[in-house]
């Protein structure tokens, strides 16, 4: 069984350590706040064997340096964004498995926020850890990579079964289901999903984690061929790159 502990940390990042049950194997996905996942790690009584990281951008490998000299842990991170990870030792890409005790994950290389991007899906537990490539209703700027690569990305993503449990590294939640109801205005189950998202917040807590199923019917980043959502932003029968970056476009300016 493989255990997940979230805490938030940063001002609006996810911290995620996991554990394998089997041998007791703690691994923690990407490093926002070294400070804070020590002091995690501290009240669990955990150790810390291994860093997954999703790509390069400082609020997720910020705290690599201080945990590799405080646990020497392995450092796993994106073959192509290698040389922009802190302490890295296993570059890892598509096709990889990385193993977390007895629990595998499988290395998908996802580019669009970043070129290099790289999520890790455990599918016999059901988890993925997707860093910046989607989001609750959302999924990340394109900071390097083409709206073509990102809706490639997100397309692998949402065919993994309906089940899998999505952690993405970020509570932007409430912001993403204001404007998703923008471009997806008479979705009933993003209505009613807008209003627990706000409910949850309301009472300070976590909207993460997330569903594929959850996404698939809400997420307007991974309905960009939904004829509703194509008329809704006046591309009707458009290719289904051209709206998600006219869906993308539109968010970046709302």
């Amino acid at each position: 069984m493989l255990q997940v502990h979230q805490f938030p940390c940063l001002s609006d990042n996810y911290g995620f350590l996991i554990r394998d049950d089997a041998t007791g194997t703690v691994a923690c996905i990407d490093t926002p706040d070294g400070d804070s996942i020590v002091r995690q790690l501290d009240d669990l009584g955990w150790p810390l064997h291994m860093i997954l990281n999703t790509h390069w951008h400082p609020d997720h490998v910020g705290g690599n340096a201080m945990l590799k000299k405080r646990y020497d842990c392995e450092i796993v991170g994106p073959v192509h964004e290698a040389a922009r990870i802190p302490n890295i030792d296993r570059p890892v890409d598509e096709g990889d498995v990385v193993a977390v005790g007895e629990c595998q994950a499988q290395v998908l290389h996802t580019p669009g926020h970043t070129l290099g991007h790289i999520v890790y899906h455990f599918a016999a537990a059901q988890k993925a850890f997707v860093g910046d490539t989607l989001f609750a209703m959302g999924c990340g700027r394109l900071f390097e990579g083409s709206p073509q690569q990102m809706w490639a990305s997100l397309s692998r993503l949402r065919d993994w079964p309906e089940e899998t449990v999505i952690y993405c590294a970020h509570e932007y939640t409430q912001a993403n289901a204001r404007f998703a109801l923008s471009v997806d205005a008479g979705n009933a189950e993003l209505q009613a999903r807008a209003q627990w998202v706000d409910a949850r917040r309301a009472s300070g807590e976590f909207t993460v984690p997330t569903t594929i199923a959850l996404e698939r019917a809400t997420n307007p980043f991974l309905r960009a061929d939904d004829a509703g959502v194509q008329a809704a932003i006046g591309m009707s029968g458009a290719p289904f790159h051209e709206a998600f970056a006219e869906i993308r476009r539109r968010k970046d300016q709302f």
